[in-house]
């Protein structure tokens, strides 16, 4: 059994993480390091920003996404948000 904390996380990266055990993987980007915790962007079906404790555990790291990943990702996660983006009438 695997366990992890977020402090191996760095900044600027994209990682797949699994935080507990059977858990869906979920897409993460640390964005800022403090000296006890971490700020972390987490795409579901929206972005969900949250402090972390660097100690706070994560079941498993699967992988470290590349950057060419990274982009090919941004462009179908962007498309598919903005097919359901409905602009709002102004009055």
């Amino acid at each position: 059994m695997s366990m992890y904390s977020y402090a191996l996380l760095e900044p600027g990266c994209y990682y797949l993480i699994q935080e507990k055990e059977n858990d869906a993987l979920s897409l993460v980007q640390v964005k800022v390091i403090s000296d006890h915790c971490m700020y972390v962007e987490k795409y579901t079906d929206a972005v969900l920003q949250e402090w972390k404790l660097k100690t706070d555990a994560i079941f498993d790291i699967i992988e470290l996404i590349s950057d060419d990943v990274v982009k090919d990702w941004n462009k179908a996660y962007y498309k598919n948000e903005d097919a359901f983006y409905e602009e709002e009438d102004e009055e």
